[in-house]
């Protein structure tokens, strides 16, 4: 089993560093190291998309979801998760129309919006990326300590420590390449795993039966709890999704705006029968005579209900979505810091802002290991980043289109979002608060506020936008 763990890392890291030592010809300065600008075909910007978004929380969350919510709660995980994608065949071409020459969403908000607001939305990306790669490293350490004797730390530091010499040597290359490799092997395992599963537990409609038998609600429709989980995924999905940096800087790979489109789209597509397909282990884990972790539902299930080999399978599916996710994270990370550090130290050369870029990030990915080994519960620190990407969503997205409003005015309305969802916001045990009504507060508050202050402020000249820029 320990092979199946370190081989994957160690093969893509190897084919990762050996094609960007090929093809290191096209990388001919920072930026394209960064953000590998229109350089992308529709098919493997849709894979490198995917597989971006694509990581062991699906492993995880989905089957979860689906012990006790049944199939309104993982389709409707499946549809937010869809939606926080589709977004970009919209904003994607926007920010490429009216900041051509930019790499990220806060360099765009400090030229748009000022100071204020770019130390917001600075820190809400670089915080929600952190927290996503401490979560994911997290989750592949547990999941591996269930099938051997690996510990919490090791395991993290192996996938961190690998992903990062490749992300870091090669940027956005070597991701992008080994992303298109992971996606294509992802589906036909899961497919694999799906069916042998189901098949050792007596076909679709047996498992159906007893699921309902164990759960009534597991195919209804009407089930509050289903909806009201649905509700606040749509709203942290697509807030969270609009402050990751990946998708900008993959808005920025395409080749055109159509590209974008396309490859969004069908990314969307693609990730919700496979969404749909993991949360299924869910209901099939109810069938099971043993009582399971409904966070580990998929692992027990499979431990329990199949052969050998199928867990063999599991474990590389999530072995490559930790990867394929976490060296996307770490790219994310070097280009919004490495825009940073460009646009404060004017005089350093390229060598120098990939050096301190590397350092820091280095620290940030050594911070998630230390966190990972500890195998501590990230999801409230997830929750927290949620609460402030959907109160800065909407100020940020108005940005876009919304020419009245002022700097000022949009980080007050971000500010004061975060403190009207505080109130309502649940406390580390859950004992009180709601999600759902934190989130739509934190929304409402500043889209509300938003309409008030766009009434006020002066035009903004977006022809000015792309003359406003610091070449790397």
């Amino acid at each position: 089993m320990i092979f199946w763990i370190i081989a994957p890392v160690a093969i893509f890291t190897i084919i990762a560093v050996m094609y960007v030592y090929q093809h290191r010809s096209g990388v001919q300065d920072l930026d394209s190291f960064l953000t590998a600008r229109g350089t992308l075909t529709s098919l493997v910007a849709m894979g490198t998309i995917l597989a971006s978004e694509m990581g062991s929380w699906i492993l995880f969350s989905l089957p979860e979801a689906g012990t006790w919510g049944g199939i309104l709660a993982f389709g409707g995980y499946a549809l937010a998760q869809a939606c926080g994608i589709f977004i970009f065949i919209w904003i994607g071409p926007r920010l490429r129309k009216i900041f051509p020459r930019g790499s990220t969403l806060p360099e765009f908000v400090y030229h748009r919006f000022g100071s204020q607001m770019h130390l917001l939305t600075l820190f809400t990306t670089v915080f929600y990326l952190s927290v996503f790669i401490a979560a994911e490293l997290t989750g592949i350490a547990l999941a591996i300590n269930l099938v051997s004797d690996l510990p919490l730390g090791l395991v993290a530091l192996l996938i961190g420590g690998g992903t990062l010499i490749y992300t870091s040597y090669g940027g956005i290359h070597g991701t992008i390449f080994t992303d298109a490799i992971q996606a294509a092997i992802f589906i036909p395992l899961m497919l694999i795993a799906l069916f042998t599963t189901s098949h050792n537990l007596g076909g679709f409609p047996v498992i159906i039966e007893q699921a309902q038998r164990v759960n009534p609600h597991i195919l209804s429709f009407t089930h509050w709890e289903g909806w009201e989980f649905f509700l606040t995924l749509l709203i942290a999905v697509i807030a969270s999704n609009f402050f990751n940096q990946a998708y900008w800087t993959r808005s920025y790979a395409c080749r055109d705006n159509s590209t974008v489109r396309r490859s969004f789209f069908g990314a969307g597509v693609i990730m919700i029968p496979l969404m749909l397909m993991s949360g299924f282990f869910g209901i099939m884990a109810l069938t099971i005579d043993k009582e399971i972790i409904p966070s580990s539902a998929l692992f027990e299930l499979v431990l329990y209900a199949t052969p050998p080999w199928v867990i063999v399978v599991v474990i590389v599916m999530l072995m490559l979505l930790v990867m394929s996710t976490v060296d996307t994270l770490i790219n994310a990370i070097v280009s919004v810091i490495t825009l940073e550090i460009a646009r404060r130290k004017k005089d350093l050369t390229s060598q120098g802002l990939v050096g301190k870029a590397r350092l820091i990030t280095g620290l940030i990915c050594a911070l998630a290991v230390i966190v990972s080994s500890r195998g501590y519960s990230v999801l409230y620190l997830f929750f927290v980043a949620d609460l402030v990407c959907a109160a800065a969503f909407v100020p940020t997205l108005a940005g876009l289109f919304v020419s009245r409003l002022t700097g000022r005015a949009a980080a007050l309305s971000t500010v004061l979002g975060i403190l009207a969802g505080a109130l309502l916001f649940p406390d580390p045990l859950f004992t009180r608060g709601n999600l759902l009504y934190s989130f739509a507060l934190a929304m409402t508050v500043p889209l509300m506020l938003t309409i008030i202050f766009n009434r006020l402020g002066q035009p903004f000249d977006y022809g000015e936008l792309s003359k406003k820029f610091h070449s790397v």
